[in-house]
């Protein structure tokens, strides 16, 4: 099958990538584990590359294994650093299944557990295709949605704002990009409150979206630099790991106030050595844009489908990380998670493995997301299949007349598969 899913979002450049094997195999027979308070070559070096590919304010790091837990230690600093205990998070966000993570989490896993931590906030889902916030013309009015949601969040606070945390690109709550100049203004806005800001780049970091780091991306947010960074599943390439990434100033304040965040396979070797080939090869190979390139193609195959399927509402994303919203009825855009899901067993029979998620909360968007080292060959073929899927599924509302242009449909995808 082809993967579009690239796993869990997480293996980046490929499954069973040789040079990634190879440094598993390596290390696994040199050097596997080590006590927690000790450093090791592949940490070292695997922390020098990272911290060379990001801007001045992101100067030190420290390893750990998975998102949730990233999350989980820079919620854990800044409450830490600033000395307040309020989070600040996305409605439809997700951060992780550990306690602090997901406080600051709205998309699911709230309901039935039992109280979450006190002092957690939510700002409007900024979702540009399905928000009552619009200008005149019915354009997306992103700043007055924000501007409203930090109005009330001042209303709820009991004056200990700690950091607002957020993704670039909400995956799980629908493939939802930020806004251009969104980051700049929510900085402006935490700065006036004195908190910081944490950018959660678990599946947008290391090329997925057509930058190195997404939050770099609009010439609107340029300078926008946050104080803690997460990073996980890409950077492993499925294995585990992730890093937290902040200031010089930061970090010298929690070394000489002794915070502590220590489990038993922080800045373990092999995952660390891992991390370390993955960025090589991505810099290496110029993945980044090769990410950027075939993003577009990607997009301009998806946004092909919707102007010939009337249940494709919305196209979103960027570089190789898509969303394909599926409606019942563009006019109403009601959601049809029904329809999505046969479209998705269909994709699967055919070989292509796009998920389809459908809790209530998502309301049936496909996220697509194959490794960023995906030709140009392998991207013709899965579109072709998501364009039989669609042709052969009841429910998909065909643009054209199906009988005429099925003949058409199958030659294009057998010249696809060639």
């Amino acid at each position: 099958m082809l993967d579009w899913t690239s796993g869990q979002m997480s293996c980046l450049i490929g499954h069973c990538h040789p040079e990634i094997a190879q440094t598993i195999a390596s290390h696994a027979t040199h050097l596997d584990h080590l006590f927690s308070g000790m450093l090791s070559p592949p940490v070292i070096r695997a922390a020098q590359r990272l911290t060379s590919l990001t801007p001045p304010g992101l100067d030190k790091t420290f390893f750990l294994s998975t998102g949730a837990e990233s999350n989980e230690a820079a919620i854990r600093l800044a409450k830490f650093y600033t000395g307040k205990f309020e989070i600040v998070g996305l409605a439809g966000s997700w951060h992780g299944m550990t306690s602090g993570a997901l406080g600051a989490q709205y998309h699911a896993g709230r309901s039935g557990y039992g109280p979450n931590p006190v002092g957690n906030l939510a700002l409007p889902v900024p979702n540009a295709y399905r928000s009552v916030f619009r200008h005149a013309d019915d354009s997306y009015d992103w700043e007055t949605e924000l501007d409203y949601g930090f109005d009330m969040v001042d209303r709820q606070s009991c004056g200990a704002l700690a950091a607002v945390i957020l993704e670039p690109i909400l995956s799980s709550g629908g493939m939802l990009v930020l806004p251009p100049g969104y980051l700049k203004r929510v900085k402006w806005h935490c700065e006036r409150r004195g908190m910081l800001l944490i950018v959660d780049e678990a599946q947008t970091g290391i090329g997925r979206a057509g930058d190195m780091f997404a939050f770099q991306h609009f010439p609107e947010d340029r300078g926008v630099v946050p104080d803690l960074l997460t990073l996980s599943k890409t950077l492993g390439n499925g294995l585990p790991l992730s890093a937290v990434l902040t200031s010089d100033r930061i970090a010298q304040s929690a070394k000489e106030n002794h915070f502590l965040f220590y489990t038993t396979h922080v800045n373990d070797p092999i995952p660390a050595a891992v991390g370390d080939k993955v960025l090589e090869i991505v810099v290496r190979d110029d993945l980044v844009a090769h990410s950027r390139r075939l993003g577009e193609k990607l997009q301009a195959g998806l946004r092909r489908l919707q102007s010939r399927y009337g249940c494709i509402g919305d196209v979103r994303g960027r570089g190789l990380m898509a969303g394909l919203e599926i409606v019942s009825d563009r006019a109403t855009k009601k959601g049809a998670p029904e329809v999505g899901a046969a479209v998705g067993h269909k994709m699967t029979e055919l070989g292509l493995w796009a998920q389809l998620a459908t809790m209530a909360s998502f309301g049936g968007v496909f996220r697509i997301a194959p490794p960023i080292t995906v030709t140009e060959e392998e991207l013709k073929l899965g579109l072709g299949m998501m364009e039989r899927a669609f042709a052969s599924t009841p429910g998909t509302q065909p643009l054209y007349d199906v009988e005429s242009d099925t003949s058409s449909v199958q030659q294009q995808s057998i010249e696809s598969r060639l």
